[in-house]
């Protein structure tokens, strides 16, 4: 589970910095861009965090961090085709300001961002096995989940972004995320209670 939470990490902080791309065209690559997908990261990992916490507590299966993986994997691959039309109709209906911004912030990223930020709750939940190891493993698991973060971010300016194009890297991250889904759904965890 330690390697998902790391793939995720990184695919989630990656396509942060991806946003930038698509966004750059419409709004320019300002401080008021980066302050709406800083936000919308930040409100995407909180919407993640209770949605995840409440229903790993009702469903404690990893088929649903499973789904949740697939499902933004989806959106991401959905992306590339469609990013250009929906901020041009975000732009056109909440303008070029602060509102429009983050608007086309959370159109790109707020749904894939807070299917996995539910990653690091339910895996939590999925591996306790006793009280005892609670704190270990929510340490483990945010731990290993920032470090792929801080990965995705430094891999994705220097190493992706100045080789292939944002579309490329887009296809690449959803295809990261399928396979994470696959791998997910397969990890063996603690019996429920």
């Amino acid at each position: 589970m330690a390697l998902h939470a790391f793939l995720v990490g990184g695919v989630l902080m990656g396509f942060e910095m991806l946003g930038s791309r698509y966004l750059y065209p419409y709004f320019g690559g300002g401080i008021g861009t980066w302050a709406g997908l800083i936000s919308t990261i930040l409100l995407a990992l909180a919407i993640g965090y209770f949605a995840g916490g409440a229903l790993v507590d009702r469903y404690p299966s990893p088929f649903i961090m499973a789904a949740a993986i697939a499902v933004a994997a989806a959106y991401l691959a959905a992306i590339p085709a469609t990013a250009d039309r929906m901020i041009a109709v975000v732009m056109h209906s909440c303008g070029e300001g602060p509102g429009g911004i983050l608007a086309a912030a959370s159109a790109l990223l707020l749904i894939p961002m807070s299917l996995l930020g539910m990653f690091s709750p339910v895996s939590v939940r999925l591996l306790v096995r006793s009280i005892a190891e609670t704190g270990r493993l929510a340490g483990l698991m945010y731990g290993v989940s920032t470090v792929g973060s801080v990965f995705g971010t430094l891999f994705t300016t220097f190493v992706l972004i100045p080789t292939i194009g944002s579309r490329e890297i887009t296809y690449l991250y959803a295809c990261v995320l399928g396979v994470c889904a696959l791998g997910v759904a397969f990890t063996p965890c603690a019996p429920a209670e």
